[in-house]
């Protein structure tokens, strides 16, 4: 049994969490005089290590994602949904999520699709919280910085959150809440070629470097702000705003992330700093959330698609869940780290 633990956490401090590239790049900025204790020093090693660690398992992980993704597109996808009813069809929609686009903003086309395509309004919904939220990439990314059982707790209850969210929009029978020209939309089913190993491969790599140069953008901001939280802001202050002494922490976080517009790539430089500053595990999970759930364009782009009350009852359940996890993880923090 401590042989496997140690497997393990040499897999998820070397492999996944990358710790001999952060000791490299310590060595490599004092051989050329730049002191990492430092306050600059420490920001250009933080910036360095997880820019580097985070494009790396960027590629790999969208590299293998979309190679699975190339077994369901969108016209496979509906037909599969379609076959299942009820609380199923919910938690199928949601797991399929997880093998889609890293945004909102990319996963909205998709729900836009299936809604047109005469998909229960509740399963495609299930769909779109799940898709941007709990992502394969968020698990492998979550566990190189919190560990395993942070990231599977946190999956789970992301998936929770698409399934009874997805199933209460179900019982509400609002389908007339969804703009005309998509409920009367069209959906052409054309004959799915199979592809070759080199053709999902290719697909595979193509979406690669596509999404690299979408995030790479939001990595580098997430990253530059995560080295200032955690070189330049006095802890006191992070430990006062959202640590336990603050018991609206998780609110203001999930709040505070609406506004912002990045995939989970972005979000999880921020939160390691904050947490590394002593704000709460659930605090920083909730911001998380709410970034990539709730962000000020995705809702901008949902608001074409569908009316001002499902808009709004949308985003109540989401915002609900997502306080309701905060606190969750709040609580059970001591379990987890």
């Amino acid at each position: 049994m401590q042989t496997l633990e140690l497997g393990w956490d040499f897999f998820q401090n070397e492999i996944l969490g990358m710790g001999w590239l952060n000791r490299l790049i310590g060595v490599l900025l004092n051989t050329i005089g730049l002191d990492t204790s430092s306050r600059i020093g420490g920001s250009v090693q933080f910036f360095l290590y997880d820019t580097i660690k985070i494009m790396v398992l960027l590629g790999v992980l969208i590299l293998i994602i979309s190679y699975i993704q190339s077994y369901f597109p969108p016209e496979r996808t509906k037909k599969i949904l379609g076959r299942f009813h009820g609380i199923w069809a919910n938690i199928l929609a949601a797991l399929l999520g997880t093998v889609t686009p890293f945004c909102s903003c990319s996963s909205i086309p998709l729900f836009i699709g299936f809604t047109s395509a005469g998909l229960p309004l509740g399963v495609t919904f299930s769909f779109l919280i799940s898709s941007p939220m709990v992502d394969l990439g968020s698990l492998v990314l979550l566990m190189s910085i919190f560990g395993w059982k942070v990231a599977i707790v946190y999956v789970v209850l992301g998936l929770v959150i698409a399934v009874v969210g997805g199933t209460l929009i179900e019982k509400m029978h609002l389908e007339d809440q969804v703009e005309e020209f998509i409920r009367k939309g069209n959906s052409v089913d054309v004959p799915q070629e199979e592809l070759l190993f080199k053709d999902r491969m290719r697909y595979a790599w193509e979406q690669v470097v596509s999404t690299a140069r979408k995030v790479a953008p939001y990595v580098l901001v997430g990253v530059g702000i995560g080295a200032l939280i955690h070189n330049w802001i006095p802890e006191h202050l992070i430990v006062k705003a959202l640590g336990t002494g603050n018991p609206f922490g998780v609110i203001i976080a999930t709040i505070a992330g609406v506004p912002m517009y990045a995939d989970i790539f972005g979000t999880i430089p921020i939160a390691e700093a904050l947490l590394a500053k002593g704000a709460m595990l659930g605090v920083v999970l909730s911001f998380m959330m709410g970034v990539t759930t709730l962000s000020l364009p995705s809702m901008i782009m949902l608001k074409k698609a569908v009316k001002p009350k499902l808009l709004g009852i949308f985003v109540a359940i989401c915002t609900i869940g997502i306080i309701i996890v905060g606190y969750f993880f709040n609580a059970f923090q001591y379990l987890l780290v």
